[in-house]
This record gives structure tokens, sequence and C-alpha cells, in this order.
């Protein structure tokens, strides 16, 4: 189909009509912009594994609710085990991350759609899981914050679109970016990593779909092989769950690399509200098994609720500022405190 073409003289005199309305304004400007473009069909992503239909689903509109709950549990088992399978690729990006980490980079995830909400889901977590600053894990989601509670998925479609947002974080090459897109395709996530590699950013990109070549500018691809899904093309289903899964991963094994967990236990909590309060006096007695309930309240007080060193403290009896300088000079990491 030919296009249709608007000349400047059509477009000033928009800009020159009198008395205009700011809304009739803007809705005769966007008008004649999406008119001056030429009408070209959308790139075929047939080829793509999580947009081809899968044989187990083929008569889902004709399924019973209990049939239907039992073919989606069924389906997510291959979760774990293409997450599994992507481990070695996972290991390699974690191991760049932390190191970013460790010279105060920031991990910044870039994602539309559900993807982008993963993204933005995950970074949330941290703060109050790990005691993280809250520009260490940040993401970002195509059409802003406003796309989490309403769709946007016009905005994937440019990959100049997270320009800004990226430019406004001032990268360095301490900074780690991964980008997240279920078909690997998303013009916003592969345009976002290429301008992060002109910062000179660590790249990544988060696929749940094989791809024909590693795309430019990026150091790391993680492929989540999850095939079709029940509902064709719906990747917030296997997909999602597996990238979900995926980003626990990443994050949850950087920050015990850095010094965020002892044994199995989330000590770099701050005890800031009742659930926190008693999981850190549970830890604490755990660690501590004679003290009893008050006292380990107690010993939480006297380390301003700071349970990492109110550890330090009744392990090594040492004051809150004693406690303070081990966790500095042993960069946050409880273990060679408490080893005799």
């Amino acid at each position: 189909m030919a296009a249709l073409v608007v000349t400047f003289p059509q477009i000033f005199r928009t800009f020159d009509s009198p008395g205009q309305p700011d809304r009739a304004f803007f809705r005769q400007l966007v008008t004649l912009y999406l008119m001056t473009k030429t009408h070209t069909l959308p790139p075929d992503r047939s080829h793509l594994s999580t947009e081809r239909r899968h044989e187990a689903s083929v008569n889902l509109d004709a399924m019973d609710i209990q049939s239907c709950v039992e073919l989606m549990a069924d389906d997510h088992r291959d979760v774990a085990r293409v997450v599994k399978d992507a481990s070695p690729d996972l290991a390699l990006f974690i191991e760049d991350l932390v190191a970013n980490l460790r010279r105060d980079g920031r991990l910044i995830y870039l994602g539309a759609g559900t993807s982008g909400r993963l993204g933005v889901l995950d970074a949330a977590e941290c703060p109050p899981t790990f005691q993280s600053d809250q520009h260490q894990v940040i993401g970002i989601i195509a059409g802003g914050d406003a796309s989490l509670r309403r769709s946007s998925e016009a905005m994937e479609d440019d990959p100049d679109g997270a320009r800004e947002q990226l430019e406004d974080l001032d990268l360095t090459e301490h900074d780690t970016v991964l980008g997240i897109a279920a078909g690997g395709t998303t013009p916003y996530v592969l345009g976002a990593i290429r301008i992060a590699k002109e910062y000179n950013a660590t790249t990544g990109l988060l696929t749940c779909a094989p791809q024909a070549r590693s795309p430019e500018s990026c150091d790391h691809v993680i492929l989540l092989d999850t095939g079709p899904e029940l509902l064709t093309g719906s990747t917030r289903l296997k997909a999602g769950s597996a990238t979900k899964l995926a980003l626990n991963i990443i994050t949850t094994t950087a920050f015990v690399r850095l010094g965020k967990v002892y044994s199995n236990l989330m000590v770099d909590l701050r005890a800031t509200n009742d659930k926190l309060t008693d999981r850190a006096i549970r830890i604490l007695r755990e660690l501590c098994p004679e003290l009893s309930r008050e006292t380990a309240a107690d010993g939480l007080e006297h380390a301003q609720g700071n349970l990492k060193a109110a550890i330090i403290m009744q392990k090594r009896v040492v004051n809150f500022e004693e406690a303070q300088a081990l966790i500095l000079e042993h960069h946050g990491h409880l273990r060679p405190i408490l080893t005799p």
C-alpha cells in the first residue's frame, strides 16, 4: 500500500491555527504524523518458539476447569529444567555482575510489558530483602511506571525509547544492564543494550527463544528455552515464570556473594516493623541459642535494629561501634568475623 504524504505547509498551518485548544491541537498533530508513516507489515515473528502453537493445548477452549488447571501445572514443570540448563550462562553473568557491584556499579533491568514488570518487581524486592541501596538494582519498563498497571505495548517498538532514562542514570563501565525480552526481538530492549554499550556498561539479554545470532553490543545471552505457550504467544505464562526464577537467582546469588547472607539466613536486615523484628529475633536466637526472645529483643535494640551488628556483639562480646568496625573491615561478610 502506498504511503500518504503530508506536506510541510499542511503541518505549518496546523501550528498557525489561532485559538485552537491544546487537546485538539495535539490530536491533529499526532494524526498528521501517523499519516506520514509508510504503511508496512510488521516483522514476521512466526519463527520464534514462543509464538508457535502448543500441541497439548489445541483443545484448550473445550477443556473443563480441572483439566485446564492440571495442564498448566504440568506444563510449568519445564520451567525449573530450562533455568537449570541455562545455569552456566547465568553463572558467567552473575560473576561479572558481582565484580561490577563491588566497584559501586548498579544492575539495571530493562524490558517491555511482562518482561519489564518482572524486572521492576525484582528490583523493588532487593532493598527489603538485602538492605541494598534502592539505587543499586533498578528496573526500567517501556512507557514508564504507568505501564506497571496499564499496558503500553506500542512503546516497545522504539529502539531509542530507553535513551533518556539511561542517560539520566549516568551509566559507567561499572554498571550492568540486562535486557529482558521473551522473544528476544523487542526493539526497545535491543536498542537499550546498544545504548548501554556506548557507555561501556556490561550488557546482557535474557530471552526465552533461541536467537539466530547474538544481538549487537551484547556481552551475555541467557537463553531460557521455554518453547510454545499453552495460550499461544502469551509469554506471561511459562516464559514469565522462568524469567522470574532467573531474576531471583541473579539477585539472590549476587547479594549472597556480597555478604548479605550468613549460612542461609537473611542477616543483613533492619528490624523496622513487627514482621522483620520477629524474624530478626528468631535469627539471632538461631545463632545464639542461649538467648531468650526477651534478651534477643534487647540485643537488637542495643544494636539499633541492625541484626548483623547484634549477632557480632553477642558472639564476639563487643559494643556496637566495634561491631560496625568489624563489618566494615570484612566488607560486610559475617563468616570471617565469627570464625575463630
